[in-house]
């Protein structure tokens, strides 16, 4: 991470939520108190801005300034509104496709997913506030940079956006080993958002109720699973064949 991206101290923190930077995460020094550090919190629960308690081992492994338990990421690209995006898409005539990533950790698969996400048109990317990895300049190197140009909306409350979604006419697929569809018979030709989920744990089962249809890749070696940026471009191409957008 470059040394710009993050500011170190809990005024300087403050000062940068009242001047309305983009915050990516603040991590706070297990049991941290003090007057500054209540203003601090406060702004952080108002804002409803992603932070995580985490030991002073791991702050000055992050930082060798005083950081006085506070380090603070700044947002690499701005953040969209779920609400904003949606209804453009519509007015411009086209078939919205979103897709949803819950608890994608590793930089390198976020970079990799936005990467082939912006070369398939997809309308935007969501993602959880908590449980997510950074978008930061590692992950948009592997990006090669289409993280920023795609629109990449932070959820605070994923359950209540995918939500949002079916309630927009958006349909909902999920991607899992566990389906029994595979993803050539699933309908990909209407309005929808993908949810892929985490190598380790797959999909939360909150989501996975609020899915309209499970779709599986099938796989015939001895490995369960593809990797997850791997199969997100599958799904996504599958999807243009599809919709009849590749030549």
């Amino acid at each position: 991470m470059k040394k710009e991206t993050y500011i170190y101290g809990i005024r300087p923190a403050i000062e940068a939520i009242k001047a309305g930077k983009e915050i990516e995460k603040i991590f706070l020094q297990n049991g941290l108190k003090g007057e500054g550090f209540r203003e601090l919190f406060g702004l952080i629960k108002e804002l409803e801005l992603p932070f995580q308690f985490v030991p002073l081992e791991k702050l000055n492994r992050l930082s060798h300034q005083n950081h006085q338990g506070v380090i603070t990421y700044l947002s690499e690209i701005p953040y969209q509104k779920l609400e904003d995006l949606v209804p453009m898409v519509y007015e411009q005539g086209r078939m919205p496709f979103f897709l949803i990533l819950d608890r994608i950790t590793d930089v390198r698969n976020m970079g990799a997913i936005a990467r082939t996400a912006e070369c398939a048109g997809v309308d935007g990317l969501l993602i959880p506030a908590r449980g997510s990895a950074m978008i930061n300049s590692d992950a948009i190197k592997t990006s090669a940079g289409a993280l920023y140009k795609l629109p990449v909306i932070r959820s605070e409350n994923l359950k209540e956006s995918i939500s949002f979604l079916r309630n927009s006419g958006l349909s909902i697929l999920a991607a899992t080993e566990k389906a029994e569809k595979g993803y050539i018979k699933a309908d990909f030709n209407r309005p929808l958002a993908l949810i892929m989920g985490s190598e380790g744990e797959g999909i939360s089962e909150e989501y996975m109720k609020l899915c309209d249809e499970t779709l599986r890749i099938p796989v015939f070696g001895e490995i369960e699973s593809l990797n997850v940026s791997v199969a997100c471009g599958i799904l996504l191409y599958e999807a243009l064949r599809q919709r009849n957008l590749l030549p």
